[in-house]
């Protein structure tokens, strides 16, 4: 039987149970009221866990999650200061793994916890801002609550119907927003460079964030850009409304952009309400190796928080700081490379600490996110240098080139020992 509450009566002993596994639904699709519910009730049910890929709410900290135990894909978002606290759980998996393993049962889904727009005519809710494994988590729960929030836009793809959720809580509150990051003279440099990568009738992969955003300012010019992404900004808009993105060339989806998660502000979301030329569905499709592996010209955008002489890309930790995460990061840099006439470009800056760290490194001083035979291009404000196909040697001399000068001494001589031994 579905039951009809407000956030002020929603008592989720009535439908959790001690022990229980719940997901939420991440990213700016995360169910803020829910979120809340369990952070006041949890210590009274006991022995919970939850799983949420991203966060940007700020609503879990080692404090609000004492009485549960959470866990994610990395400390992305405002999910870092729960890494610094030793109170989250790091499960390293591609986003694009995270529905296969709910729906084996490998990461447990008792309780699904999402956020949905309010019904169509047929009595289906749109996922609205987040799409990726949510249909997973509501196939596997025994129970689904569901936010249903009237200020959640209605996005075509990806739905739930109504006979599928158990507990409708009825919200009209604002969803998660996250603002355009202010972009340096580091990042415009790094754009640059990329842009040079993406031609017209190309179709672009990329996340949020300066360099993105750099990125995407430099593309007015072009002509028929398509767009298949796991997530997307404000950015896009821009592009959208200049008729820059048409997605015109595509071999797949012709004039419609494909993304699974809105991650940016009201302006973002307002133009996605009812938008038939954007299309939100899960990852399944957006990272799939067959479906992108129809899409020629494909070029895609990753961050790195360093690379090795040979190309290794960590994109998680360094030392003893947990800073980032696996998620789509491989799927795309393999899509990328393998794309005719795309690329896969992996940014990061040359330096870090105000110049007073190399992110160019002889060894990585985290784990290995993307191994070296997946990387193509790697991208520094001061060049690309393309890896594929060239020899350990070779790459390390192209990678020094495009380090922070202060640095490429030492790098060089890391450089020469490769050199020397071949390998």
């Amino acid at each position: 039987m579905t039951i009809q509450i407000t956030p002020e009566t929603l008592d989720l002993s009535q439908h959790l149970r001690p022990g229980d596994h719940i997901v939420f639904g991440q990213a700016c699709g995360e169910p803020t009221t829910l979120v809340r519910a369990l952070i006041e009730q949890g210590a009274a049910i006991g022995g919970l866990s939850a799983f949420i890929a991203t966060s940007f709410s700020g609503q879990f900290t080692p404090e609000t999650a004492a009485s549960f135990r959470l866990s994610s894909m990395g400390a992305i978002g405002a999910l870092r200061s729960m890494t610094k606290a030793n109170a989250l759980d790091v499960i390293p998996v591609h986003v694009s793994q995270v529905a296969p393993l709910i729906a084996a049962g490998v990461m447990p889904c008792d309780v699904a916890m999402i956020q949905v727009s309010p019904a169509d005519a047929d009595g289906n809710h749109s996922c609205g801002l987040i799409s990726d494994y949510v249909r997973a988590a509501v196939d596997k729960a025994r129970v689904v609550i569901a936010e249903i929030n009237e200020a959640v836009p209605y996005t075509f793809g990806e739905t739930i119907p109504a006979s599928a959720i158990d507990v409708f809580v009825h919200t009209d509150a604002a969803p998660v927003e996250v603002a355009p990051a202010k972009i340096s003279e580091t990042d415009e440099a790094i754009a640059r460079h990329c842009a040079a990568f993406i031609g017209d009738g190309s179709v672009i992969q990329t996340g949020v964030g300066a360099v993105p955003d750099a990125i995407l300012r430099q593309l007015h010019d072009r002509k028929d850009l398509g767009v298949h992404s796991g997530m997307l900004g404000d950015g896009l808009v821009d592009l959208i409304e200049a008729g820059v993105v048409t997605n015109a060339r595509k071999e797949i989806d012709p004039g419609v952009t494909i993304n699974g998660a809105l991650i940016g502000t009201k302006r973002l979301y307002d133009f996605c309400d009812r938008n038939t030329a954007v299309r939100m569905t899960p990852t399944s499709y957006t990272h799939d190796a067959g479906v992108l592996g129809r899409l020629s010209r494909l070029v895609t955008i990753n961050s790195a928080l360093e690379v090795d002489l040979t190309g290794q890309v960590n994109a998680e930790g360094t030392g003893l700081a947990y800073m980032g995460g696996t998620g789509g990061q491989v799927d795309f840099v393999r899509a990328g490379a393998r794309s005719p006439g795309g690329a896969s470009l992996m940014v990061l800056a040359a330096s870090a600490k105000g110049g007073t760290i190399s992110k160019i490194v002889p060894a990585l001083g985290g784990p290995v996110t993307t191994a070296r035979s997946e990387v193509d291009v790697v991208v520094t404000e001061f060049g690309a240098a393309q890896l594929k196909g060239q020899s350990l040697a070779e790459r390390a001399r192209r990678l020094v080139a495009i380090a922070h000068p202060d640095f490429r001494e030492e790098l060089d001589r890391h450089a020469f020992d490769i050199a020397k031994r071949g390998f």
